[in-house]
């Protein structure tokens, strides 16, 4: 199975205007179970998404790059299982 096809949902925000991508990006987020993912794909590399992820929602994310331009990125954002993530937030908390 690839990565791709292990993906829930595929959110293709290449046609969507730019104000409207990071909601739409978060609602499927949000619409998935522990261990579930979707595929994102876009026409600039998602960076500043990865880091309102980190802001948003440390440890309960996980983001591999399947595809890095020049021309279209995909990323397989996942939702982290909860053991995963109670695992990292005890062992980095202090």
């Amino acid at each position: 199975m690839s990565d791709e096809q292990a993906c829930k949902t595929t959110v293709d925000v290449r046609d969507i205007p730019p104000r409207q991508r990071h909601p739409m990006i978060f609602g499927a987020f949000d619409a998935l179970f522990p261990g579930e993912a979707l595929l994102l794909v876009n026409d600039h590399d998602p960076k500043p998404l990865f880091y309102q992820f980190q802001a948003e929602s440390r440890g309960q994310f996980t983001w591999d790059y399947l595809e890095a331009g020049p021309q279209v990125w995909r990323v397989r954002i996942g939702r982290a299982d909860e053991n995963a993530a109670r695992a990292v937030a005890t062992c980095c908390s202090h």
